[in-house]
């Protein structure tokens, strides 16, 4: 089942630190790079690493043609996409020492979609097949509507969270991804261990994924829980960890591989990703992952299920 990604692109300005800059503090960076990057892109090129056939829409910006280089050479088609004359989004991210990262990030083209582009490019899909969105662009309400309309899945991703994600109507999807903070957001109550089963009890039709970040993963779909730890691994850049972990279950998801072997590989893609400096470069294709999975390089937990 194909995936049409409307997702962001982004220009990642990497600075590296020991630690993450202070209010008033003014420090030198260890390092600086310019890299691939943004929610949409990432995992359009996990999905497309993990084996799944995807179709990027979105604006790219006057200065982001290597964004859409990125996303042809791993492999996903991008003849939905348009040129803007306008700049591209970008993120000013710093990544300390112990691998966690901030990021800060610019619109750009990614808030420049209209009706009329979104309408084509549904069209343009046909009536088969999964849409996927993050909270990084604009009309992300008006798309999950029109998708639905339409007959097609939809999933989103509802990173980062603001306000207006509670005014989406979430009760269309077929699959809700969120951290911690997301879903305590869209429930308005604060993260514990009763996240997954709230949200679950609030939009029976979808199928929630839970991230937990090192703590691992849980979901839920059709009154069926699974859950399932994290890799124990030297993390170097977290960056584009989550989007791998999306990319990569939802692709096992459609591929009919259950939800515990959805899990499984997720969970193996984003231990090596971590292990890697950038974001979508850092990405690993299926073929890796099911090499350290077979050779034993990752020790991934038993996946839980009730």
């Amino acid at each position: 089942m194909p995936i049409l990604n409307f997702g962001s692109l982004n220009i990642d300005h990497v600075y590296r630190v020991d630690s993450f800059v202070q209010p008033g503090e003014t420090k030198h960076s260890k390092a600086y790079m310019v890299n691939s990057g943004g929610k949409g892109l990432n995992q359009s090129i996990a999905a497309a690493k993990a084996g799944g056939q995807v179709l990027h829409a979105g604006l790219v910006g006057r200065d982001g043609s290597f964004l859409v280089e990125k996303l042809q050479a791993a492999g996903v088609d991008t003849a939905l996409m348009q040129a803007s004359d306008e700049v591209s989004g970008h993120a000013i991210i710093q990544v300390a020492d112990s691998g966690q990262n901030c990021i800060l990030l610019y619109g750009g083209t990614n808030q420049l979609l209209t009706e009329s582009y979104v309408e084509s490019a549904l069209s343009a899909f046909g009536g088969e097949g999964l849409v996927l969105l993050q909270n990084e662009t604009n009309l992300t309400a008006l798309i999950i509507q029109k998708a639905a309309e339409k007959g097609l899945k939809v999933a989103f991703n509802a990173a980062p969270y603001s306000d207006a994600v509670n005014s989406y109507p979430i009760n269309l999807l077929d699959w809700l991804i969120v951290n911690e903070v997301e879903a305590a957001g869209i429930l308005g109550a604060d993260a514990d261990e009763q996240l997954l089963p709230r949200l679950a009890e609030r939009y029976p039709r979808a199928g929630i994924l839970l991230t937990l970040g090192s703590a691992g993963a849980r979901c839920c779909q059709n009154g069926h829980f699974a859950s399932i730890g994290s890799c124990a691994v030297q993390a170097v850049d977290t960056t584009a960890a989550g989007d791998t972990f999306t990319g990569y279950f939802l692709q096992g998801i459609l591929q009919g591989s259950g939800t515990a072997e959805a899990l499984r590989l997720a969970t193996a893609a984003a231990a090596l990703c971590v292990q890697r400096p950038g974001a979508a470069d850092s990405i690993p294709n299926r073929a890796e992952v099911e090499q350290a999975l077979n050779e034993g390089a990752l020790r991934v937990p038993e996946v839980q299920e009730w």
